[in-house]
């Protein structure tokens, strides 16, 4: 059965991922739009933000990284949705290939194309003046944080990708995601926010992400973020994965 199920699985990620190389516009927002975010805040608002000691590119770069993954999982449930509206779904419950196979395709097919963009973003960021004296440990743990979190996010996107009624509901979840960098420490200090700012700024989840990747690029301890951070993307997980399970047994039944 654990074969039948991978194998089910391998197959139609790789049908997911032709369609995700077919899609030029998916490739262009998913890569270059965080990439013109980084140009725009490292030549038109760094030099008006204070952050000490630390360049503004590395400063802010945890927090576009975030924004990466929140702009690519959109393409997650836009592509459920449309496979769902298809009828695609339907042809292949009528197959006998694991079920289950068809929503890990697509969250597969998230982590390999989020992370391509992650590469391609660090790579831009290199250029801009990015410099991380990072064992290749830190770089590991960065590594597993973001995928963690883009783990997290995908089975957040599924929901609605089976969810929706129309195309546009299917993507709108991300932008609140979008814009929750923005209240965090991505960007800036929550020292300088007002109060009911700050507060929320430092307990949400974004904020312990960013310093938690932050502190390992730049070789600092990394405290008491990085279980904040674990315990959020975990508990993000298990209460997505469990929800997109029970509309995904709805829809199929």
């Amino acid at each position: 059965m654990a074969t039948h199920f991978f194998g089910d699985t391998a197959v139609l990620t790789c049908r997911s991922l032709r369609h995700v190389t077919r899609s030029v516009d998916t490739i262009i927002t998913t890569a270059l739009m965080p990439v013109a975010m980084m140009l725009m805040f490292v030549f038109v608002f760094g030099g008006a933000i204070d952050t000490g000691s630390v360049e503004y590119v590395n400063y802010m770069l945890p927090g576009i990284l975030l924004i990466t993954v929140a702009s690519g999982i959109a393409y997650t449930a836009f592509r459920l949705f449309m496979d769902l509206k298809s009828g695609i779904f339907e042809r292949f419950q009528s197959m006998p290939i694991a079920r289950s196979g068809v929503l890990w395709a697509h969250v597969l097919t998230s982590l390999v194309a989020n992370m391509i963009s992650l590469v391609i973003v660090v790579g831009v960021a290199l250029l801009l003046g990015f410099r991380s004296g990072a064992s290749v440990a830190a770089w590991l743990g960065v590594a597993a944080i973001l995928l963690l979190f883009t783990l997290a996010l995908t089975w957040l996107a599924v929901i609605p990708g089976l969810s929706a009624n129309t195309m546009e509901g299917a993507s709108a979840f991300s932008y609140p995601l979008l814009f929750l960098p923005f209240l965090s420490s991505a960007f800036v200090p929550t020292e300088t926010m007002p109060g009911p700012v700050r507060w929320f700024a430092e307990n949400q989840p974004v904020t312990s992400i960013v310093n938690t990747v932050r502190a390992l690029f730049t070789e600092q301890p990394v405290g008491d973020d990085v279980w904040l951070a674990l315990g959020w993307c975990v508990g993000i997980l298990v209460v997505a994965y469990a929800g997109a399970m029970a509309v995904y047994r709805r829809k199929i039944a």
